[in-house]
């Protein structure tokens, strides 16, 4: 695993934060960026003995956990469910970046919602409902009631992805599927059910790797 170049570890995490909110060309609610590095702070904290991330330095989660969130944070909106949460990312990570979205936060393995909750509840964030269950035991919401946004990082296939959430998406909703290399292979057979709006590389500030967005739509 690549880490942080020379530059990024003279920095402090906050300023890393900040000077990468910067160059995604976002700007944050006061206090987010405070909440940003609370967050990172439980996750560290609980990490010694959950072990929910892999990554250990603190400058390496801000630019791999904090900024690879936010950088979807265009692509996002209304009702959103993260499938496949984790320790929030990036559902929790977008919650607090920007207020008005209801998220939920979508994870199988109880050590993970059982974090999930405890930030929710440190934080004081009201626009984030922790479900603990797999997603294909999820039942269909009413029709007013689906998610605008469905969205994944580094989840499943596309066609997995899709084939599993369908049933959630709100009329006119959306996929975000965060990807790193972007395998042609794989979009073809995921047309078969989705329409794929939309494929985009990310600039993660700080992150010399291969980053992607796909947007797709249910087909008519």
């Amino acid at each position: 695993m690549q880490q942080v170049n020379h530059a990024q570890a003279q920095a402090s995490p906050e300023n890393l934060l900040a000077d990468g909110v910067r160059a995604l060309g976002l700007q944050l609610p006061p206090g987010a960026a405070e909440q940003l590095m609370a967050y990172l702070a439980e996750l560290e904290k609980w990490n010694s003995a959950y072990n929910l991330t892999a990554i250990r330095d603190p400058r390496d989660m801000v630019v791999r956990h904090l900024l690879d969130s936010l950088a979807v944070l265009p692509y996002v909106r209304g009702r959103v469910l993260d499938v496949g949460a984790g320790a929030g990312i990036p559902g929790i990570i977008l919650a607090i970046a920007q207020p008005d979205l209801t998220v939920t936060v979508l994870d199988s393995n109880g050590k993970k919602t059982r974090f999930m909750r405890h930030v929710v509840r440190v934080l004081k964030l009201g626009n984030v409902t922790v479900a603990e269950s797999r997603v294909e035991a999820l039942p269909s919401p009413e029709p007013d009631a689906g998610f605008d946004t469905v969205i994944s990082r580094a989840f499943a296939s596309l066609t997995e992805f899709f084939d599993m959430t369908a049933h959630l998406l709100a009329p006119g909703g959306q996929w975000v599927a965060m990807k790193g290399k972007l395998d042609r292979l794989e979009l073809a057979p995921a047309e078969g059910r989705a329409e794929i709006r939309q494929t985009c590389r990310l600039n993660v500030p700080g992150l010399d790797e291969d980053r992607h967005v796909v947007i797709a739509q249910l087909k008519p």
